[in-house]
């Protein structure tokens, strides 16, 4: 028989993500940001190639954020209610673990391993930060997709790009329910 862990298996089937608008401070820090990073991190990773990278984005950094991401927007000819959106992302958030998917390009595993990996980290450090008792969502933007944005104001590499910023705080109120996957649309057996 398989160990069991039910408390585990009842905080998955009942995790919520919080919109990133409903979070406010205080925030992790010290210990308890790297234990959530730490846990975060322990990601499936075939070839322990550790395909990926953190940027902690805290307060201080927002506003700039923000405005190079207006200006870029502008630039870029973006609608106003979607610049305005982008730049939500950073004004109204107190503290971002931006996840960086830095594949190894020389290595023998598949990018799209590596990439997934980055993926694994993303969902991973939500449900670290959940389980510590903080907000969290999983968020991008066009921001995150724009490689000059990503390179000129978070340093990036051309290689790089943004595979999600994790906002992470105190939950302002209860995150709303969604529907969940119909299961018999998304599962198919193969017993043969």
């Amino acid at each position: 028989m398989p160990n069991r862990n039910p408390e585990a298996l009842e905080f998955l089937l009942s995790r919520r993500s919080h919109p990133s608008l409903t979070l406010r401070p205080p925030v992790p820090t010290g210990d308890e940001l790297k234990e959530i990073l730490t846990a975060g991190t322990r990601v499936p990773d075939h070839g322990k190639l550790e395909p990926w990278r953190l940027i902690i984005i805290e307060r201080p950094a927002m506003a700039g954020l923000a405005e190079s991401l207006v200006r870029r927007g502008d630039e870029m000819g973006k609608a106003a209610s979607l610049v305005r959106k982008a730049a939500e992302v950073f004004t109204q958030a107190n503290l971002i673990v931006a996840v960086v998917s830095s594949p190894d390009r020389e290595a023998k595993i598949p990018l799209i391993e590596q990439t997934l990996s980055a993926g694994a980290v993303c969902v991973s450090l939500v449900n670290a930060a959940l389980a510590k008792g903080w907000g969290a969502v999983w968020v991008t933007g066009f921001g995150a997709h724009d490689r000059f944005y990503r390179e000129s104001e978070l340093g990036l590499s051309e290689h790089e790009s943004i595979a999600g910023f994790i906002h992470i705080g105190t939950a302002g109120s209860q995150p709303p329910e969604r529907p969940r996957p119909d299961l018999p649309t998304k599962v198919t057996n193969l017993s043969a």
